[in-house]
């Protein structure tokens, strides 16, 4: 009989700890909209098309144990960290952004001194990591 692996060994619940992420990040970022009245910037769009269907790419994934998603993942989660990234750095370098009605570039809202695209920008890097992880291992 094979020797049980430890419980935080398996790509299941990497993927399943990715899915939570991914869920939060969306509603949060539906808690920012809806429930505060915040107006999403258009880089902020982009990043909530990329986040919202790896809530449910991943869900799927975990609760298949599926660590093969990675290749469905990762065009989601990769492209969101990009943006998240210049997203991050016009809010510390730029006054304004001429990309739509709300400037990129003006910080609405702090969650423990982070802004919403460093939210974000962790997010997508964790979700990577796991996706990452789960689809080296061996089930």
């Amino acid at each position: 009989m094979a020797e049980p692996r430890s419980l935080f060994d398996r790509p299941r619940l990497l993927l399943a700890v990715a899915t939570v992420v991914a869920t939060v990040a969306t509603a949060g970022s539906l808690y920012l909209s809806l429930g505060l009245g915040l107006t999403p910037c258009r880089l902020c769009w982009y990043q909530r098309i990329l986040m919202y269907p790896l809530v449910v790419v991943l869900g799927v994934a975990a609760v298949e144990d599926r660590p093969g998603v990675v290749r469905t993942a990762l065009p989601l989660a990769v492209p969101g960290a990009a943006v998240a990234a210049y997203h991050s750095w016009l809010q510390v370098s730029q006054t304004t952004c001429g990309l739509g009605a709300v400037s990129c570039a003006q910080i609405q809202y702090r969650v423990l001194g982070l802004t919403v695209p460093n939210l974000s920008l962790v997010a997508f890097l964790l979700v990577t990591g796991l996706v990452v992880a789960a689809s080296t291992m061996r089930s």
